[in-house]
């Protein structure tokens, strides 16, 4: 099972991803109960919303609507950085004992195809190819043991960064969170459809041309990990986001520098989860 969000004719709705360029609205009636994706993963009714907007759902055209993060309204968007060997060796930093966690904004976030703004204030706009969980039950306090059992579901995500605003202090959270920077998306796929998140493969292209390329498996801190250790300090809720990393290959460690800049077309793409697309562009 795969979901979406979208909007269309000015009205914010959801439902199943069938392809890049047809997706099914969720009844009214459903909606009316769970006005969003987030609402219907957190009573639990994701089989019920696929089953019921199958048979019922009105099929929409990607050329009638535009979509929205995958989930548009997360409570928490916690972010691990510093999560794949190869990334930790190209920034030469030692390794850590534990997670290194922030956090974005609702904000921050942006969909498939949307475009991309490079902000204003900075000349080295990077990508950040990851894998988000999409959290289903919450809790607090999560065994690694329990952890699968809280995740609904995987999306594509970039952690678009302003280098420069984010070595400005040892803080990262500058850098991280300029408007529409964090394109999310284009679909969640439950863990049904993703039983082994150490078989992806997670690619990351600018203009085409391949700068990341890992495997999911390569994670230091696994997804088990991260959720015992982000549930450690906070309670996590049904749509809550995390981001679990980049793997080596990001523009600002390569000889010379790669940015992003307007004109340029970045993909992620990760196996099973689709290829998430944007088009950069400059800030107004």
């Amino acid at each position: 099972m795969s979901f979406v969000s979208f909007e269309s004719s000015g009205h914010s709705t959801y439902g199943v991803w069938e392809s890049e360029q047809t997706w099914l609205q969720v009844p009214a009636s459903f909606q009316a109960q769970y006005p969003d994706l987030k609402s219907a993963i957190a009573a639990n009714k994701l089989g019920e919303l696929n089953a019921v907007t199958r048979q019922q759902g009105r099929k929409v055209q990607a050329s009638e609507a535009r979509l929205l993060p995958v989930i548009p309204n997360p409570g928490k968007i916690l972010c691990v950085g510093l999560n794949y060997k190869s990334h930790v060796a190209e920034t030469k930093r030692a390794d850590s004992e534990h997670p290194s966690i922030f956090t974005r904004f609702v904000d921050s976030l942006s969909a498939h195809n949307a475009p991309l703004p490079r902000p204003a204030t900075t000349t080295r706009f990077d990508f950040e190819g990851e894998l988000a969980i999409i959290i289903g039950k919450g809790g607090r306090n999560i065994k690694q043991t329990d952890a699968f059992d809280h995740i609904a579901g995987y999306a594509c995500f970039n952690d678009g960064t302003a280098r420069d605003w984010q070595r400005h202090t040892h803080q990262w959270i500058p850098g991280k969170n300029f408007p529409l920077t964090g394109p999310f998306g284009p679909f969640m796929a439950t863990t049904q459809e993703i039983p082994d998140v150490n078989r992806l493969t997670l690619e990351t292209r600018l203009n085409g041309e391949v700068m990341q390329h890992a495997s999911l498996a390569d994670l230091i801190f696994t997804l088990p990990v991260i959720i015992e250790y982000v549930s450690g300090f906070t309670p996590l809720s049904a749509g809550d986001v995390i981001a679990t990393g980049t793997p080596g290959g990001v523009g600002d460690r390569r000889e010379p520098p790669v940015y992003m800049k307007a004109g340029d077309a970045i993909e992620i793409e990760i196996t099973g989860l689709g290829t998430l697309r944007n088009r950069v562009v400059d800030a107004a």
